[in-house]
């Protein structure tokens, strides 16, 4: 029987790939037989994952990229291209929340600057990576570009950066969706609930709803159906299906893997 979801010859870059869910998405990725770029500031974090990628039979690179930095951006992009020998699927994941302070980030009174770089490490940062991914994609009429956007990228809630800018990667999809489907790129956002990831910090989530981190923690799981946390490994199944010619005909789309959050 054809395996369902395969990747054997396609070549990809996953951002944030060192740890938690760009991590499991490389390695789904990967288990369907892709070769994969994973990209982050931590050099350490990335060999560990190429290391398991290659495990796994296929080729596995570390690319260092601080995706607040525009040049970098674009060179990691081609960097991975050049070692992959090409790029078909790019997975946008990387992003989190930057603040000094969990009230820099009340929405009534948000930083001015920390609202910007929050703006541009969730949205902007995607740009960049999408822009300098796509030429290889047209040229040779096939691409996959995936980014990570998050339950509040369809409902209200969250900071008021991250939410701004995870609205605006579903914009952005939906916009490059169709000037994309001419030339065979599927372009969707994946959108996770609450996982359990080194980024969620139920500490600072605690501090800036005014609860303990316990308490922040059994909000976040009150929020979805199952009443759980995801976890990252779920999330790389649909990112692998996504990336393949078996959803050939998803594309402008926001898919959730979150339990069912906000209902």
């Amino acid at each position: 029987m054809k395996q369902l979801i395969d990747l054997k010859g396609r070549r990809a870059l996953v951002t944030g790939g060192g740890r938690g869910i760009g991590r499991s998405m490389a390695l789904a990725l990967a288990d369907a037989g892709a070769d994969v770029a994973v990209a982050s500031r931590s050099l350490a974090e990335l060999e560990t994952v190429a290391k398991e990628i290659r495990d796994r039979g296929t080729h596995g690179v570390a690319v260092v990229i601080d995706v607040m930095s525009r040049e970098q951006i674009t060179a990691g992009v081609d960097e991975a291209a050049r070692k992959l020998g090409g790029l078909d699927i790019l997975i946008n994941n990387a992003g989190g929340v930057i603040a000094e302070n969990p009230l820099f980030l009340n929405p009534l009174d948000h930083d001015p600057r920390t609202f910007e770089d929050n703006l541009f490490l969730n949205f902007t940062q995607a740009f960049y990576a999408t822009h300098a991914a796509l030429p290889y994609m047209i040229k040779q009429k096939w691409g996959r570009i995936i980014s990570i956007g998050s339950g509040y990228a369809k409902n209200g809630g969250g900071p008021l950066a991250y939410s701004a800018a995870k609205h605006g990667l579903v914009g952005m999809t939906r916009s490059l969706a169709h000037a994309a489907a001419p030339h065979g790129v599927n372009v969707n956002v994946l959108c996770p609930g609450w996982t359990n990831t080194k980024l969620v910090d139920w500490n600072m989530l605690g501090a800036t709803m005014g609860v303990s981190a316990a308490d922040a923690k059994r909000f976040a799981e009150s929020q979805n159906i199952q009443k759980r946390i995801v976890e990252p490994d779920e999330l790389g199944a649909m990112a692998a299906l996504l990336s393949s010619d078996a959803a050939a005909a998803v594309t402008g789309q926001v898919i959730s893997v979150d339990g069912g959050f906000m209902v």
